[in-house]
């Protein structure tokens, strides 16, 4: 299968925050397409690993407003913005364990800019219209 390309792409340096306070650098590629607009692709790429997660848009956005008392999100992703606004910090839990990445807020906010002047929010479901009606044609016809 053909890799679609993505419609917005931003890589954020950010900072792996261990338990005891230690710090490893992480990139974090950041991937939209205007055919999925609910979801970002965030590819987490260490020196000793990578780890792929898909992410809420809308979490995203919402984490950019929250703070640490009140963070977006109540599951396996959580995302606030840093006592100092200029980071934002992002909570992943999944079976291998947790992880609590700070980021700069500037290229998320970039990164956020650019989806919601491709896709306003609130207009996800419009663009879905094209690819519910490809799904349900495949299944009629399976």
């Amino acid at each position: 299968m053909a890799q679609r390309s993505y419609d917005v792409v931003e890589t954020v340096a950010m900072q792996l925050i261990s338990s005891d306070a230690s710090v490893l650098p992480v990139t974090a590629e950041l991937s939209y397409r205007v055919s999925d607009p609910y979801t970002v692709r965030a590819v987490f790429t260490s020196p000793q690993s990578t780890s792929v997660w898909l992410l809420g848009r809308e979490l995203l956005l919402q984490g950019m407003l929250a703070d640490a008392e009140d963070p977006a999100g109540c599951g396996d992703v959580q995302v606030w913005r840093d006592e100092d606004p200029m980071f934002t910090l992002v909570s992943l839990t999944g079976i291998e364990g947790s992880a609590l990445l700070a980021s700069p807020s500037e290229p998320l906010e970039r990164f956020l800019t650019a989806t919601e002047q491709l896709v306003a929010l609130g207009t996800e479901s419009d663009r879905m219209e094209g690819e519910i009606a490809a799904l349900i044609a495949a299944l009629l016809t399976a």
